[in-house]
């Protein structure tokens, strides 16, 4: 290492560094907060300001990190928000947790990425380490990101030194969080690698070195389109299934007794979270580039995003059958975050279900104890506001039909089972009676 390595190390070594992170979203406060609990002064950078205001007051906005963990790290001085980006230069450390989600065309838009990295090298200094986090596909760190930072003439090692390591949070899960979880780093230069792997074993049980920022790009996108793939299998079985008159659930309960072999994946109303619906398409749109076609990749893609037609078609059926049509009928959705027990909405199948049916005429109402009130999506810009309403057996009698898509917990199904006179169930929540439509 050179001399400028050296002294940052020393400072990471210490835990006297300055950790900036620019995203206080999902990713950036847990990992934000990670830091400031090692120790570790942190500076985090959002242009929302509700965030930064909400983090003064010690109010958490995710369900990763609570009131109390946030609010002991904002009093003890160690964790201070910001919108004034030209701070940036105080951190010795800038981790970039920004979205990357896809256009109306399914190609990757990484206009968060770019507006970060300009932020960056408007205040880089010598000495800083920066490092993308926000899943995206091989070969942006070094294609974009790093011609951004040396554009005003900073030299990689010389300068400041360069890394990737994806995120990896699971929102909700109990057992893996961010502080329990490996970190896989590649470095755009070995002192690169280096520093990146000190840094972030600071706050991880591991750090796991790869070659380059390319294979651990990579990794990210294999991680969760293995995922993909396997939601889209399984599906496309239960669709084929159903028309074979199996239930879909029987057969995954009966496949999982296998001991080897076997990894159960459960089919629902489609995908959601910002990372399973976006990265099959950032790796597919960059195999076009080397003329290649992830067909497999597209094929999951496709099934996925398909799901939701599928469901609202099986409620056109269901009522049909009732002699009601969609038209003029009351939809009530349980749920509306992309899965159980969080307050995440993103890219929620219930979004796109709930466009399709007050497209075709429905009256659309939803219960979510985890989202109170419906945001504003990107990609379904004219979708009313919504409220959660209570879930009492006069509202569920009220309504034609009940449709399952996110399966909370502490809801009361067997409330629902007895006062709804249609359930349309994507998750198998319900056993089988008259009034149960699985889809």
């Amino acid at each position: 290492m050179n001399e400028v390595a050296e002294d940052l190390r020393r400072r990471i070594e210490d835990r006297s560094v300055v950790v900036g992170v620019i995203g206080l979203g999902y990713v950036g406060l847990p990992l934000g907060i990670a830091f400031a609990e090692a120790g570790v002064r942190l500076l985090g950078f959002d242009v929302d300001e509700s965030k930064v205001a909400a983090i003064a007051r010690g109010e958490s906005y995710i369900g990763a990190v609570t009131s109390a963990q946030l609010a002991a790290q904002v009093e003890s001085g160690r964790f201070e928000a910001t919108t004034g980006f030209d701070r940036l230069a105080e951190a010795d450390a800038v981790l970039l947790c920004v979205p990357t989600p896809v256009d109306d065309h399914f190609e990757p838009d990484l206009s968060y990425v770019r507006k970060a990295a300009e932020q960056v090298a408007r205040t880089l200094r010598k000495g800083q380490l920066v490092s993308l986090e926000s899943t995206t596909y091989p070969g942006t760190t070094d294609e974009l990101v790093r011609p951004i930072l040396e554009a005003g003439g900073s030299v990689l090692d010389r300068d400041y030194f360069l890394a990737y390591s994806p995120e990896r949070e699971d929102p909700g899960n109990q057992e893996f969080r961010t502080t329990q979880i490996p970190k896989v780093v590649g470095g755009a230069s070995p002192d690169s690698l280096a520093l990146a792997l000190a840094l972030y074993g600071l706050v991880v049980p591991r750090t796991v070195a790869v070659s380059s920022p390319r294979v651990a790009e990579a990794t990210k996108l294999t991680e969760n389109i293995f995922r993909a793939v396997n939601i889209a299998l399984v599906n496309e079985l239960k669709m084929i299934y159903d028309d074979l008159g199996i239930d879909v659930r029987e057969v995954l309960d009966a496949a999982s007794t296998k001991p080897f072999g076997f990894m159960r994946f459960d089919p629902g109303p489609g995908w959601g979270g910002h990372c399973i619906p976006v990265d099959p398409f950032y790796l597919a749109w960059k195999a076009r580039e080397v003329r290649r076609n992830a067909r497999f990749v597209e094929l999951a893609g496709t099934v996925n995003v398909e799901m939701p037609r599928y469901v609202v078609g099986k409620l056109q059926r269901a009522l049909n059958d009732r002699r009601k049509s969609v038209r003029g009928s009351r939809v009530l959705l349980l749920g509306l975050a992309y899965k159980k027990n969080v307050s995440d909405p993103r890219e929620s199948p219930a979004f796109e279900i709930a466009d399709q049916l007050l497209e075709l005429g429905a009256e659309v109402s939803y219960h979510d104890p985890f989202v109170p009130v419906a945001p504003a999506m990107r990609s379904w810009p004219d979708l009313p506001t919504m409220h959660s309403i209570d879930l009492t057996a006069e509202a569920v009698e009220a309504v034609d039909a009940v449709l399952l898509v996110t399966d909370h917990e502490g809801v009361d199904y067997e409330l629902i089972a007895r006062s709804a006179d249609l359930i349309v169930d994507t998750r198998g929540v319900f056993e089988r009676r008259d009034n149960i439509v699985s889809a």
